[in-house]
């Protein structure tokens, strides 16, 4: 199996418009991070974690040309506005593609975009639009996706519910503040760990912090554990020099192997 993390930014993405610290004025390519994404290639098929705003060049940056179902972890603009750059993968005659979300989320994504999911809006002769097949997710209940099972897992996000995945040995959660009992047990004995991780220092109301991404990654015992979702309050270089033996921050195109 193998995880593409195609984009590691939080919603402002990195360079910040107008800013010039030392993250937005960085010459490392890593110090680039794009809104949240990632893909995990599997033995029967592309799995595609979340849309974000900058998914077609992030497909095209990764040299992926195919996707053959959607993990939308939640409803925010950052993790579904790039929806439409789907539609590629649906006109080409391959159907509709299977699109999971959280039961809560469901009818906000469809309302949100009614002109994919509501069958009665109408589209003009020669346009196109993405054919989704929405289904719903449940905490703790498993799903089969291309092939393989997949181990929902809930984690608090401010008011929000995330909705985090296990898959085999790897285990996947953005966006969360909190690992709970359960999502702990769930992630029990996983080999890499993928958690969100914003800035050093102060705690933020829906996000983990670097420091409390350390805690509840030690609280989960996996190998190497990745941070994502990052934000232009800290470097690539500093990340690496401050982070413990295990952890390791993330940047869009790194690709790893999961066995």
């Amino acid at each position: 199996m193998r995880l593409t993390f195609l984009g590691t930014g939080t919603s402002f993405g990195i360079p910040v418009i107008g800013c010039d610290c030392a993250a937005c004025t960085s010459s490392d390519p890593r110090d680039r991070r794009t809104r949240h994404g990632a893909i995990l290639e599997l033995e029967a098929g592309n799995v595609l974690v979340d849309s974000p705003p900058e998914l077609r060049l992030q497909l095209l940056a990764a040299g992926i040309s195919r996707v053959d179902a959607v993990w939308f972890t939640h409803t925010h603009a950052d993790h579904v506005h790039g929806i439409d750059d789907l539609r590629i993968f649906t006109v080409r005659g391959r159907g509709s593609l299977p699109a999971w979300v959280g039961a809560e989320h469901r009818d906000r994504i469809a309302r949100h975009f009614d002109y994919i999911f509501d069958e009665d809006h109408p589209i003009e002769p020669g346009l196109s639009r993405p054919r989704l097949d929405l289904r719903e997710l449940g905490s703790g209940v498993p799903v089969e996706i291309c092939g393989t099972r997949f181990l929902p897992v809930a984690v608090p996000h401010g008011p929000s519910t995330v909705y985090g995945f296990r898959v085999g040995s790897l285990g996947y959660v953005t966006d969360g503040k909190t690992l709970t009992d359960e999502a702990l047990e769930s992630f029990r004995g996983v080999d890499v760990l993928v958690i969100n991780a914003l800035w050093f220092g102060k705690p933020h109301p829906a996000h983990f912090n670097v420091e409390e991404a350390v805690v509840a990654a030690r609280a989960v015992g996996a190998a190497t554990t990745y941070l994502t979702h990052l934000t232009h309050r800290v470097t690539h270089r500093e990340l690496l020099e401050r982070l413990p033996r295990g952890v390791e921050p993330a940047y869009d195109g790194l690709a790893i192997e999961v066995e």
